[in-house]
């Protein structure tokens, strides 16, 4: 999520999406509280481009609607800066193939992207199976997930139409792709070729990937750990920004035990790599994360706001969104 102004609209519009149905998400147009605290919106992207993406090399490429960065040694950040997610999915190419980790939005064809990054095969995974995440996956012959219902569900795209609410105005700064037709936008179906699973490891030549699996903002959310060279890819368990236990699929209390493992893991790596507004933070923020849901649970977190009934608790450079029925 790009700004903390709006982690209630999308949570209207995502729970919208997460259900099986075609059902358009509702309209909250007039909703006071959502424009109270959305209020600055249309000027989200004054703060760009965030300065932390100066540190990396920018790739030239010919797709408008992305930008790319070599993050690290054949680690290429593939940002969508033009949608307020601020989405960020990561090509990793090894000497034997390439893993992409996440496809995106969906709205522009991150595979041309990826095409003029390598010509070796590529496999896609994502951290889990939000709409934000998978958009891009239809376009891959390759595809590894969990065996989880909920993954199961998600790989079955969404009819067109149903996530045409992300598209609202204020929420898009720059023109849509040509040929993309907002009332067709859709989540695609695609097939899971190969499932994997806590503790599996992915040897993509060169570097070895190990499965993390860390529910709690979605039932399937995996990280990515690479021991030798000190990195965890966080998909949106962690990133620079509200981070959401409240949806409909969320799960608090697995993410005080998500939070507490990666905490433990701060010793271990060097940084952490971030799948919204910032590639790369440093590793202090896993030991931040886990202390953050220990003083939650325990309710000696004391920065805290309330809007819709839902707490949001602030600490340092992002939040923790908690939702209105838990204790």
């Amino acid at each position: 999520m790009s700004r903390s102004v709006l982690p209630l609209i999308f949570f209207f519009l995502l729970s919208a999406c997460t259900q099986p149905t075609g059902d358009p998400p509702p309209d909250i147009s007039n909703n006071d509280q959502v424009q109270d605290r959305g209020a600055d919106k249309d000027s989200w992207w004054d703060g760009l481009p965030r300065p932390e993406w100066s540190a990396f090399e920018k790739i030239e490429q010919s797709e408008d609607w992305f930008e790319v960065y070599r993050i690290d040694d054949e680690i290429y950040a593939i940002y969508e800066p033009v949608k307020f997610e601020e989405v960020i999915s990561f090509l990793i190419v090894g000497n034997d193939f390439a893993l992409m980790f996440d496809t995106g939005l969906g709205i522009g064809n991150i595979r041309r992207v990826v095409d003029q990054l390598t010509d070796k095969d590529v496999v896609v995974l994502n951290s889990h199976t939000h709409y934000d995440h998978i958009g891009g996956n239809h376009l891959f012959d390759t595809i590894y997930g969990t065996q989880l219902d909920f993954t199961a569900l998600r790989s079955k795209g969404s009819p067109p139409d149903a996530v045409a609410g992300f598209l609202r105005e204020g929420w898009v700064w720059k023109p849509l792709p040509d040929g993309f037709e907002p009332a067709n936008y859709q989540s695609h179906a695609f097939d899971i070729d190969r499932y994997v699973a806590e503790g599996d490891t992915i040897d993509i030549g060169g570097r070895v990937l190990e499965i993390l699996f860390t529910p709690g903002h979605a039932p399937d959310s995996i990280c990515l750990l690479d021991r030798e060279n000190r990195l965890l890819f966080t998909g949106d368990t962690f990133y620079l920004a509200p981070l959401y236990t409240h949806l409909p699929e969320s799960s608090f209390e697995d993410y005080v035990e998500t939070a507490t493992r990666l905490a433990a893991l701060a010793d271990d790596i060097d940084a952490a790599i971030t799948s919204h507004n910032v590639p790369k933070v440093d590793a202090r923020y896993m030991t931040l994360l886990g202390q953050a849901f220990a003083d939650i649970e325990a309710g000696t977190a004391t920065d805290v706001t309330i809007s819709d009934g839902h707490r949001e608790y602030h600490f340092d450079g992002f939040s923790v969104i908690v939702s209105a029925d838990r204790d």
